[in-house]
């Protein structure tokens, strides 16, 4: 989602296709309360937090961390997991940015390693692999989507996609719109909405609130978070 001078990730499903400035300092962090209802069960998942680290490795090359401290509980049979999810660590590779058509595309590429609780890990290596555009349509109005491919070993591989319409509606507010969901093992079609709204504290500190729910599943989630960019330390000419 983009917000004036800060750019970061959150709180949408949309990844941006803009890599952090070089040498800074990134980190997006919130909670999240979810609930989803299945077949035979029902759980609630509680992040708190969910984290992701960035740092600025070249203009166009990114560094990236994620990790969350996760709570489930199984509202059926009141059993409950705590504990910190499989460790991510990837990169975001800029491989176009064209002011003369306002288009961007990234690569965003995480190695997710089992380091999970013993009740929350997938038990196996995997790589989440996602394709980032974006267009800028107006001065106040950006459109943005990805394209991913996830594959853990050991499993079959499924799509991911989403697309954001993201909207500014004010000097430091703004607010998004977005679609998103998976192709399960090349079988089941899952899909769901979000929404929410960014607040600029200063260029490089945002807050922000969003809300989703499933459109074929039985799902929502509400959450908040904030996000602030480090900039490298400018020299002191003496």
């Amino acid at each position: 989602m983009k917000a004036q001078e800060i750019v970061t990730d959150r709180p949408d499903q949309t990844e941006s296709s803009t890599t952090i400035p070089l040498n800074s300092f990134q980190f997006e962090t919130g909670a999240l309360l979810g609930n989803y209802n299945f077949a035979n069960s029902s759980e609630q998942l509680l992040l708190i937090p969910t984290t992701l680290l960035r740092y600025g490795l070249t203009e166009r090359i990114e560094l990236r961390l994620v990790e969350q401290l996760v709570h489930l509980k199984n509202k059926q049979t009141s059993e409950d997991s705590f504990g910190l999810s499989d460790l991510e660590l990837g990169a975001k590779i800029q491989i176009l940015k064209n002011p003369a058509i306002n288009s961007e595309i990234a690569f965003i590429s995480h190695l997710v390693l089992p380091t999970g609780a013993i009740s929350l890990t997938n038990e196996n290596l995997g790589i989440v692999n996602k394709l980032a555009i974006s267009h800028g349509i107006t001065d106040f109005i950006d459109l943005g989507y990805n394209i991913g491919y996830n594959y853990f070993c050991n499993e079959k591989g499924y799509f991911t996609y989403s697309a954001a319409l993201g909207l500014g509606i004010a000097k430091r507010i703004g607010t998004y719109f977005e679609t998103y969901g998976e192709v399960v093992e090349f079988n089941d079609w899952i899909s769901n909405f979000d929404s929410g709204i960014t607040y600029l504290i200063k260029d490089n500190m945002q807050l922000d609130f969003s809300f989703g729910v499933g459109l074929n599943q039985a799902m929502n989630y509400f959450s908040v978070g904030f996000s602030m960019n480090i900039p490298k330390r400018q020299k002191l000419n003496v």
